[in-house]
């Protein structure tokens, strides 16, 4: 194993530990040895869990001996602080939660365990995982691997950059607002944003709420690794129905990957949008893509009269997401929506005006919410009808530098010069989540600036591993992970 182990993927540990080069134990104490000397700076691991950590590789080599074996047995990986893990604090970045420790794991971590996977801690998030950044004032600021100046994204910024530092072969996130996608793209890993309810959530819970069944609108939990293959031995871990609910009667069959080819897809590529420009280090990302799917044959389009109204569904999206994030605001945060819903322009259509509009909407205005959503849900159904996959940007920029002023709705990001509201940068993200598609990030290479790039490739409802195989086939022909030189800071 000539290069850092550290920096491998999960299927290169599990090969090296089945063919024995390698003890579990030994990449476990690599792992920690690596967090040790480089974490400070970065600030990803906010609950290490190292002692437990080792007890399960020296439980794991033990198995090993017995002749026994498990998809992830051995392979160290972290979990993002959101989840529930048994003896270790749940806080969601909120400081009067900082002692709220739950008895038992997330369904998620049971699964990851269960399939012998050492996890060696919990991941840095923002506050109530209500940002593209990851900071709070329980664990600090996490920082880019690849540029400490910046945000690694977020809300599964900490598993983001663990993932491009090397601490740990695999991580899970969760993803209402793009948070597993944007820190993929801001960090240079793989994520998977999986089909809306294919991954049961529970124990994915804010303190101090019992780890119960109900799943949030929109939000799905998924997998982050730094190999597209990783993601789909992941997903099948965790995507079995929960046993409480519909495990209960159904059992789990997605359907195959349409094609096992890269000239056999139909792909239809966008780079444009109507309410948000699209960086020039995003559309070289873009064009990457679609050159090597044009140069293994595929058929790749760049428009399509099918495709639904994105300006549309960006305000769609918007109200759905602000209505979540407006049931749980703090009563001074609800009424301060209220007062700028109050002040707007009944003609105000924009992004923001959907923003603040969503946190105030009333069940009836959900309600017929939901039903255009259904609506966009059924024209998605003949674009995939007539494509295979949709690549396009995750968000218009590569990693932007830290701000943590504190009104999100006062901050902006700067497009090659230009200045636009912050949250307008959500509208990609939004246009897999509302309609409930799942969506693959792959990394693209470095842009001018030396910062990783990504893209996200959406397909059809259930066509996970159709966008997982695509994911695949183009790391095959353009490259994948690549990590940042931590030792030369």
């Amino acid at each position: 194993m000539g290069t850092d182990r550290n920096l491998l993927s999960a299927g290169q540990l599990a090969a090296a530990l089945r063919a024995g080069e390698v003890t579990a134990v030994e990449l476990a104490e690599s792992a920690i040895e690596r967090i040790a000397k480089h974490d400070g700076e970065v600030n990803a691991i906010c609950v290490p869990d190292f002692d437990r950590a080792l007890a399960a590789a020296r439980a794991a080599d033990a198995a090993r001996a017995r002749g026994e074996d498990g998809p992830l047995l051995g392979v160290p990986m972290t979990v993002k602080e959101s989840f529930n893990v048994a003896g270790l604090p749940t806080t969601w970045g909120f400081p009067q939660f900082a002692s709220f420790t739950p008895a038992e794991d997330a369904l998620a971590v049971a699964r990851l365990k269960a399939a012998g996977a050492v996890v060696l801690g919990k991941t840095n998030v923002p506050l109530a995982l209500g940002d593209l950044q990851s900071y709070n004032d329980t664990y600090g600021t996490t920082a880019n691997p690849w540029d400490l100046g910046r945000s690694p994204g977020g809300s599964s910024g900490g598993s983001a950059a663990a993932l491009a530092a090397g601490f740990g072969a695999l991580s899970i996130g969760s993803d209402i607002g793009g948070s597993l996608r944007t820190p993929a793209h801001f960090c240079g890993v793989h994520a998977h944003k999986p089909t809306f309810r294919l991954v049961p959530t529970r124990g994915h819970t804010p303190p101090p709420a019992p780890p119960l069944t109900a799943e949030v609108d929109l939000g799905v939990i998924g997998p982050m690794a730094r190999s597209a293959a990783d993601l789909g031995v992941l997903l099948d871990v965790l995507a079995e129905p929960d046993p409480l609910t519909l495990g209960a009667a159904y059992e789990l069959r997605l359907p195959p990957a349409r094609h096992d080819r890269l000239g056999d897809f139909r792909v239809l590529v966008l780079a444009d949008h109507p309410d948000i420009a699209t960086s020039a280090s995003v559309r070289a990302g873009l064009a990457r893509v679609a050159g090597a799917l044009t140069a293994a044959g595929a058929r790749v389009d760049h428009s399509s009269p099918v495709l639904p109204d994105l300006g549309e569904a960006a305000r769609l999206y918007l109200r759905l997401l602000f209505s979540v994030f407006g049931a749980s605001y703090p009563a001074e945060i609800y009424e301060r929506f209220g007062a700028l819903a109050a002040g707007l322009d009944p003609a105000d259509d924009s992004l923001v005006a959907a923003r603040v509009r969503g946190a105030r909407l009333s069940h009836r205005d959900w309600f017929a919410a939901d039903l255009a959503r259904e609506g966009h849900r059924h024209a998605w159904r003949a674009v995939f009808a007539e494509y295979d996959a949709v690549v396009c940007p995750v968000s218009p920029t590569p990693a932007f530098p830290h701000d943590q002023s504190p009104h999100q709705d006062r901050r902006t990001i700067t497009i090659d010069g230009t200045e636009h509201p912050y949250g307008d940068q959500l509208v990609w993200a939004g246009l897999a989540t509302l309609p409930g598609l799942p969506a693959t990030v792959i990394p693209t290479g470095p842009d001018a600036a030396g910062l990783p790039v990504g893209v996200q490739l959406i397909g059809p409802m259930y066509g996970d591993r159709t966008t997982l195989r695509l994911a695949e086939l183009l790391e095959a022909e353009i490259g994948g992970f690549t990590a940042p030189d931590l030792d030369r800071r």
